[in-house]
């Protein structure tokens, strides 16, 4: 597993050969409409929306965000980018960067967070998600956003997995990031460690293994997906010496969903999991927590690596990188994960068209 960092290449996002899925433009259905939100106004995510253009996406790509804030990073990053404003019945030419206005809270220098804006970051999500959910748009992909100055601003903020979740009425949803030919899904997200082993109930386990594989069927066309699946302790609990969460948790759960069909492997030792003879035989892994598998996977994918909320009504990819404060407004961020995301959403919803 070749290193990267965040100079590197980005490499070009190819549909899994498994997975039967296509940008599918060709068939002659209509064009893909992704809805794409900045993130924080003062990071890096003005930068990386107006270097969409280079990225070879056919489909419509339509910027969320404060048409005086794009066209004043455009400047100041000295690009030449015209901005049509949205209109859904229009059909721009590939390429194109379209425009929701949504204004902004407050003034915005680049590297300068402000909890003002902590409400126009919520109404772009907003906007992209409204638009989603009554078909305006086909997908949304999100740039980073800043959790802790939304929370000064105001508001109790997880994450975007947890606010999408929220607002789109969906109980149960499944963080899982690809890259490098790996996809990583989280049996819990932005959790203390102390708190994991609490909140990893047999029904959460079985929710999260029940999502995870239904849309590796319906979003990714797998038609058996195999999955592995980590173990939480040191050793996967060397046989209740180490813990216990695997005998009277995780082996319940993967024996009764085995008994259902699905294909899943496991517990295995997190540390050894990561090995080609794993990974050629699975599609997918579930780790335990955060840390626990995302390091792998951003280590062998960094700049490239994409984040995906399964278990939604709607498609949502993202970047797998925060808002890089020291980089907005130098022309020096990297948007190669910014380009895998929109990719990836523009092949997800041609899918569906």
């Amino acid at each position: 597993m070749p290193a990267r960092h965040a100079g590197a290449r980005p490499l070009p996002y190819r549909p899994d050969p498994l997975s039967g899925l296509a940008a599918g433009a060709e068939a002659g259905q209509r064009r893909a409409c992704l809805a794409i939100t900045p993130g924080e106004p003062a990071g890096i995510g003005p930068d990386l929306v107006l270097r969409l253009p280079e990225s070879g996406v056919g489909a419509r790509m339509v910027l969320v965000a404060d048409t005086g804030l794009i066209e004043a990073r455009a400047r100041t990053l000295g690009l030449s980018v015209t901005l049509l404003p949205f209109r859904p019945e229009n059909d721009p030419p590939p390429g194109t960067l379209e425009i929701l206005h949504c204004p902004l809270s407050g003034p915005v220098q680049a590297g300068r967070t402000d909890p003002v804006n902590a409400s126009y970051v919520l109404n772009t999500l907003d906007a992209a998600i409204d638009g989603c959910l009554n078909h305006t748009f086909d997908a949304m992909v999100t740039a980073p956003v800043h959790k802790g100055v939304i929370n000064e601003g105001g508001v109790p903020f997880t994450g975007h997995t947890e606010y999408l979740a929220e607002r789109t009425g969906t109980p149960k949803v499944v963080m899982m990031l690809a890259g490098a030919g790996l996809r990583v899904a989280l049996a819990t997200t932005h959790l203390p460690l102390r708190e994991v082993a609490d909140a990893l109930s047999r029904e959460v386990l079985q929710e999260v293994i029940t999502i995870l594989h239904q849309d590796l069927v319906s979003k990714f066309g797998l038609e058996a997906p195999r999955i592995l699946v980590a173990g939480l302790n040191p050793h996967a609990g060397e046989g209740g010496h180490m813990g216990r969460e695997e005998i009277e948790v995780i082996e319940p759960v993967l024996a009764l969903l085995r008994t259902r069909g699905l294909q899943l492997t496991g517990p295995l030792p997190a540390d050894t999991l990561f090995q080609p003879h794993h990974l050629e035989k699975a599609d997918a892994v579930l780790a335990m927590y955060h840390d626990q598998g995302l390091p792998v996977l951003k280590y062998a994918s960094f700049g490239a690596g994409i984040n995906i909320t399964l278990g939604l009504p709607i498609i949502r990819t993202s970047v797998d990188h925060g808002t890089a404060l020291d980089l907005a407004g130098t022309g020096r961020a990297d948007p190669g994960s910014l380009f895998e995301a929109t990719r990836l959403a523009e092949t997800l919803a041609a899918s569906r068209l």
